[in-house]
């Protein structure tokens, strides 16, 4: 046995700081035209996600989403939306920050962003619109194919 007594590991920490709606914006730009035609839209959903250190051991993520409905070849709406949160995160690794930064914590976010579309869209007197599941983890996946694949190319 040696003299020194070996320290325990100190114990990650997760936890939610704070949910909000950093933006939001919605548009009808063919309105009221866009109410007269028969309703067989056309849903178009982009989807992004940052993060950033903020101070101390939290951290922001923004998950932002722009949905798109074309109704008969034109735009009836558009919702453009930053969902919020903070988040701490200590004695976290340096290799789990991505996953619980770019998969986990957007997962937290996304049922309030969609339920913030769902009333805004219902506030414009279109009919609901429920946003399906998103599976961040192969959105992530997804993102780190293409920026390998990118740099790999760069590289020729």
């Amino acid at each position: 046995m040696s003299d020194q007594q070996e320290q325990p590991q100190a114990q990650g920490q997760f936890a939610l700081q704070r949910i909000y709606l950093k933006d939001a914006s919605f548009e009808v730009p063919n309105s009221p035209q866009v109410f007269l035609a028969p309703w067989q839209p056309e849903i178009n959903i982009q989807l992004a996600t940052e993060s950033k250190h903020i101070e101390g051991n939290n951290y922001e993520v923004i998950l932002s989403l722009t949905v798109t409905a074309q109704n008969n070849g034109s735009t009836a709406f558009l919702v453009e939306l930053k969902q919020a949160g903070i988040f701490l995160l200590e004695n976290i690794p340096d290799q789990n920050l991505p996953g619980l930064l770019g998969s986990y914590c957007p997962n937290i976010l996304f049922p309030f962003a969609r339920e913030a579309i769902a009333d805004i869209v219902a506030r414009g007197s279109f009919p609901q619109l429920l946003l399906a599941p998103i599976n961040f983890d192969a959105v992530m996946a997804e993102r780190q194919r293409q920026m390998a694949e990118e740099n790999t190319t760069a590289l020729q």
